[in-house]
């Protein structure tokens, strides 16, 4: 179908000319579409086909002795000048069925009115679905790109572990950590380093574990370890490094190693 008929016929142009709501222009933009687009002339006679069936299945029906007993009642009126009366009686008739046709329809215009009040909520309620349908939509999107990135950075992750250059640590415990075992991955050529945390012993709760990558003199903080870290993760590459090794500090890590309670060595020569 057309853009420009789909545009028209999802602006509510064509329910607005249905139930009379539309201005002098609109109503003649509505004509003409109706007359030159057979699409929406069907869309329109489906409408009024609809509204029909809605009119008919919510109309009060006027009870039948009303008239008849209106009209009765002018039977048994006096008769003065028969000519003229029949001619008023005529003509009162009209009005009278007039007055009840008009009731009748004003009864079934509000039923309408209250049907397209409920095809509106029911729209509006359509729309905050979609709505969210879109937001459901956009958040799973949210979730495949967050997901995607993710394994962007396993696959990097990955790549690096089977580089030829990348050489594997395994770092274990002394007596006073017998269950600490770490892994680290340094790839001199590429300038990384990783840490794999396998498991790491308890600690009092003002206590942690630090790990230290020692030069020549002097021990440079590579940060601490905690249960968290129990995944790959890139630590501070140290240019020549010596040695690693990992200490136990005061809670939140410290300046300088305290090799007195260290608890993990290896050399990287």
């Amino acid at each position: 179908m057309d853009e420009k008929i789909n545009t028209f016929l999802d602006s509510g142009l064509l329910e607005k000319y249905l139930i009379g709501t539309t201005t002098i222009a609109e109503t003649e933009q509505v004509e003409t579409y109706i007359s030159k687009y057979p699409e929406v002339q069907n869309a329109y006679n489906t409408m009024q086909f609809n509204l029909e069936v809605i009119a008919k299945s919510n109309a009060i029906e006027a009870p039948k002795d009303i008239l008849k007993a209106v009209l009765d009642e002018l039977d048994d009126t006096p008769v003065v000048n028969i000519s003229t009366f029949q001619k008023y009686k005529s003509w009162y008739k009209i009005g009278v069925a007039a007055c009840v046709a008009s009731i009748i329809f004003a009864g079934t215009s509000f039923l309408f009115f209250k049907q397209n009040q409920k095809l509106s909520n029911y729209n509006h309620l359509l729309s905050e679905e979609n709505q969210t349908v879109v937001d459901e939509l956009f958040d799973l999107r949210s979730d495949i790109e967050e997901n995607n990135a993710k394994l962007d950075a396993v696959m990097q992750q990955f790549v690096k572990l089977n580089d030829p250059e990348t050489y594997k640590y395994i770092i274990q415990g002394n007596n006073r950590a017998s269950k600490l075992k770490t892994v680290a991955y340094i790839n001199p050529r590429e300038k990384t380093s990783m840490i794999d945390v396998v498991s790491l012993p308890e600690l009092p709760e003002e206590q942690c574990f630090q790990i230290w990558a020692e030069l020549q003199g002097k021990m440079v903080s590579l940060g601490i370890l905690t249960e968290e870290d129990r995944q790959l993760r890139a630590i501070p590459y140290t240019e020549d490094a010596l040695a690693l090794n990992i200490t136990i500090e005061p809670k939140g890590g410290n300046s300088i190693a305290s090799l007195d309670n260290s608890v993990a060595h290896i050399s990287l020569q």
